[in-house]
C-alpha cells in the first residue's frame, strides 16, 4: 500500500503546512538516558518504580519524579556522563535537510530537559528547541523533577502530554510529522498526520492502522523528508 503525503501545501510554498516533532530517547539518542542515568546513579527503589510504571499503576510522571529523586550525582558528574551519550550520526543532516525547506523542528520528550539540551548541544543543535520535563537541583547531589508540560486530561498521566504539544503545533502550522519509537508515543501516533516510526512503535502503528513509514536511523529518515517534499509516494 502507498500513500502520497506532502510536506508543503498546493501552492507549491515549502515555508507552511507541516513541521516536524521528534522523541529524543531511543529515537534521537542512542540509548534511553534517563534508564543510563539510573543504572549508574540511582538509589535503590527506582527499579520498584519503574516496575509499577510497566505494570499500569503508575503515571510516567510519577515514575519519573520519584526515579529523579533518587539520583545520586553532582552536576559534573552528570554533564560527565551526558558526554559519553551518542545520538543517531544521522541526525544533524536530517534537521539542516528539514530548515533547508523551512520546516521547523521541535524535540517533545518526557525525559528531561537538561540532559536533551546538554547533548544536543555537543553536536551544534543547542538551538533546536526542546519540550520536556523540567530538572532543578536541590543539593550538591539531589535533583527534582518538574513537569510544566503535564496536562490533567493527558491519558498516559505523563509529566510531557506529548497530545497537547501536537495539537498545538497542528493549530499553528497545520500538520504535524510525527517521529517516536516507544510506548510514550504511542497515544500522540494515532493523532499525528504521518507517523515515522522505528521498534515497538512500528508494531503498534501496524496495529492500529496509523500511516507510518518504518525507519531505522535519521539517515532513511532524511531521504524520506526530501522525497515527501517532492510530492513522491511512500510507503506507509
Amino acid at each position: 500500500m502507498n500513500k502520497r503525503i506532502q510536506l508543503y501545501p498546493a501552492n507549491g510554498s515549502h515555508q507552511g503546512g507541516w513541521m516536524v516533532q521528534s522523541d529524543f530517547d531511543g529515537t534521537i539518542s542512542v540509548l534511553d538516558v534517563t534508564d543510563t542515568l539510573l543504572n549508574r546513579f540511582g538509589k535503590p527503589g527506582w527499579q520498584e518504580l519503574e516496575d509499577a510504571w510497566e505494570r499500569g499503576d503508575i503515571g510516567s510522571r510519577e515514575c519519573m519524579k520519584g526515579q529523579v529523586a533518587l539520583l545520586d550525582m553532582s552536576e559534573s558528574e552528570l554533564q560527565a556522563h551526558l558526554d559519553t551519550i551518542a545520538i543517531d550520526p544521522e541526525f544533524v543532516g536530517f534537521v539542516a535537510e528539514a530548515r533547508l525547506h523551512g520546516v521547523k523542528v521541535q524535540v517533545v520528550s518526557d525525559g528531561i530537559d537538561y540532559a536533551i539540551r546538554h547533548v544536543l548541544g555537543r553536536h551544534g543543535l543547542g538551538d533546536l528547541e526542546v519540550i520536556a520535563n523540567h530538572l532543578v537541583q536541590t543539593g550538591e547531589r539531589q535533583w527534582r523533577l518538574e513537569s510544566p508540560w503535564a496536562s490533567a486530561r493527558c491519558a498516559r498521566a505523563s509529566g510531557n502530554c506529548k497530545c497537547e504539544r501536537l495539537a498545538e503545533q497542528q493549530a499553528m502550522h497545520g500538520r504535524v510529522l510525527y517521529i517516536g519509537d516507544g510506548s510514550s508515543d504511542f497515544c500522540v501516533s494515532g493523532k499525528a498526520d504521518f507517523v515515522l516510526a522505528k521498534h515497538k512503535l512500528v508494531d503498534y502503528c501496524e496495529s492500529q492502522g496509523i500511516a507510518h513509514a518504518r525507519f531505522t536511523h535519521f539517515g532513511q529518515a532524511t531521504a524520506l523528508l526530501e522525497r515527501t517534499l517532492l510530492g513522491l509516494e511512500q510507503p506507509a
